[in-house]
């Protein structure tokens, strides 16, 4: 994703995507190769398990369907947890299967409970959100809130934590799927959008909250070392 030309023999830029440091001389570690592979199969288990989720849903007739979210009212508070792993069929999971796919998987490449924590705040701040705007008899389900929140996420926590690896990865996946944030405003019927919406906002928020220590390292404010006097 991004150029080493003119840093030297030591430049990795998946180092520095993945946050860690790059030192002199240094070569892709045998822990690179196991974070891809972690990464790789969290995302692939989590959509593996909405095909199987939606596979029984279509024998048990759709029923879980009405188990996300409804605005406003104390049995839709449960959709908060429910509604992202919940599709209206098989044309509407496999139109979130591959954004899923892949910036879920950019995601978990920070580090696989980064990028669970992410998803936790994220899959929230959506719930939250769409139980308190959505429409009255309304019920959301999907995990576009999921796709909508990953990509604001690969955007902005480069910009807050002055990663210049991150920052050159949220370029490349603005440019990519940038045009779903259109996402975020009222349009097509039967489509949440604000789920798109929160989890959008989600995203930026798990990017703030996560970039946190960056942040406080970058303005000196890490908590001077005690000692004691002689």
């Amino acid at each position: 994703m991004t150029g080493g030309a003119g840093l030297g023999p030591s430049f990795d830029p998946n180092r520095i995507a993945a946050g860690r440091p790059v030192g002199a001389g240094a070569r892709r570690p045998a822990w690179f190769a196991a974070l891809w592979a972690r990464a790789a199969a969290t995302i692939l288990g989590f959509v593996g398990l909405l095909y199987l989720i939606e596979g029984f849903d279509q024998i048990d007739a759709r029923e879980l369907d009405t188990a996300g979210i409804e605005p406003r009212t104390v049995d839709g508070l449960s959709g908060i947890v429910w509604a992202p792993v919940l599709h209206g069929g098989w044309d509407h999971l496999m139109s979130n299967t591959l954004p899923l796919l892949v910036l879920g998987f950019l995601v978990l490449l920070s580090g696989v409970k980064r990028g669970l924590l992410a998803t936790a705040v994220i899959w929230g701040v959506a719930g939250v959100g769409t139980w308190l705007t959505g429409g009255t008899g309304t019920t959301h389900i999907g995990a576009s809130s999921l796709v909508f929140g990953w990509l604001t996420y690969l955007i902005c926590r480069g910009w807050f934590a002055r990663n210049v690896g991150q920052i050159l990865l949220g370029l490349v996946v603005l440019v990519l799927y940038g045009s779903l944030l259109w996402g975020v405003l009222p349009g097509q019927t039967g489509i949440s959008w604000q789920g798109h919406l929160f989890g959008a906002m989600g995203g930026v928020v798990a990017g703030w909250v996560l970039s946190g220590d960056a942040r406080r390292k970058r303005r000196g404010d890490e908590v001077p070392e005690f000692v004691s006097p002689r």
